[in-house]
């Protein structure tokens, strides 16, 4: 784990995307990180057939997820820069503040927003029936494994396939799902068991020895919105918005969940209710976006007074940290 600690984030950004398209050019297979503040700017990359990642030692609370015996910490703040205080650093230091500012402001709107959401699936959560929920969720674990096992332990890893931006919602369904074979697309509403049938099926494959993507709802975690099983050659996610896809291959297959489960009916029997509890919905959620937009260009105003503070680098540290990951690389040739 190679962590990049000071400089500036554009900076590092552009470092890891630039040796990122280098290694995968040299035939790696590459895994990013991207920045859920900016969407300009990609946070690290994984090289998972040789074990090495690069990280921006600004992602939140990082370092308590990396052991210390497998951490190189890479300083990109020249001495100089560290040694002598910049004539901007009291601007730096609030525009810090108003940053953090924005974010908790948005999060808590975040939250404000899923209380909404959570009013939608009450209403079709009352409407279901768990017995075809868990009927069909049967079904599918009988046709994607059958009696077959992997017959070793199971490799899960557990990721986010998306985010909400200052953009708006991204994702990168499409890119995730373009190598698989067979992709099933989820239909229904909030609380029509979408999330339960994927977290069943997550767990019948890590039972039975295959490996699991499991990818969380970026706005709920506790959610899920996706499983890959890529032995299998299946993907299986929640296809509405704010990620909704509609079949595009020969072999994609949608599965309605509001078909199957839910009473007939039961969005005209209570579409007041829907309405009602839908507009607050979507409103914290654009209140919400609005903050972190509002963030991210402070962030980009912060990137430009650091760089003068970062000017006098006299070093290329990234050149030396590209030598050593190729280095580590090469016995993985």
């Amino acid at each position: 784990m190679f962590l990049l600690q000071g400089g500036l984030r554009s900076d590092k950004s552009a470092f890891v995307n630039t040796i990122g398209e280098t290694l995968r050019a040299e035939g790696h297979t590459i895994e990013y990180l991207h920045c859920a503040s900016n969407n300009e700017w990609t946070e690290g990359l994984i090289v998972p057939d040789a074990g090495v990642a690069i990280i921006d030692d600004a992602v939140p609370d990082i370092r308590k997820h990396i052991a210390s015996e497998n951490l190189q910490v890479t300083i990109l703040e020249s001495e100089w820069a560290a040694k002598y205080p910049s004539e901007n650093n009291d601007e730096i230091h609030q525009l810090q503040m108003d940053i953090c500012a924005k974010f908790e402001r948005a999060y808590t709107t975040f939250a404000e927003s899923l209380k909404a959401h959570d009013d939608i699936e009450d209403i079709y959560i009352a409407n279901m029936s768990f017995a075809k929920a868990d009927q069909l969720t049967n079904e599918l674990i009988d046709l994607f494994y059958g009696e077959e096992t992997a017959e070793k332990t199971s490799n899960v890893k557990h990721r986010f396939l998306g985010a909400a931006t200052p953009n708006g919602a991204v994702d990168y369904v499409q890119n995730l799902t373009e190598s698989i074979g067979k992709r099933y697309f989820i239909k229904g509403r909030a609380g029509s068991g979408k999330s339960t049938m994927l977290k069943r099926i997550a767990a019948a494959g890590e039972e039975k020895g295959y490996d699991v993507e499991i990818y969380h709802c970026g706005f709920d975690p506790n959610s899920l919105d996706m499983v890959i099983l890529r032995e299998k050659g299946i993907a299986i996610f929640d296809s509405t918005a704010p990620h909704e896809y509609n079949p595009d291959r020969e072999t994609d297959e949608i599965i309605d969940m509001y078909e199957a489960c839910i009473t007939p009916g039961t969005d005209e029997t209570f579409a007041a209710d829907i309405e009602r509890t839908t507009k607050p919905y979507k409103d914290k959620m654009k209140e919400a976006i609005s903050y972190l937009a509002e963030a991210r260009n402070m962030m980009v105003q912060l990137e430009g007074l650091k760089s003068v503070r970062n000017s006098a680098r006299s070093v290329n540290l990234y050149g030396l940290v590209e030598k050593e990951i190729k280095q580590i690389l090469k016995q993985y040739k």
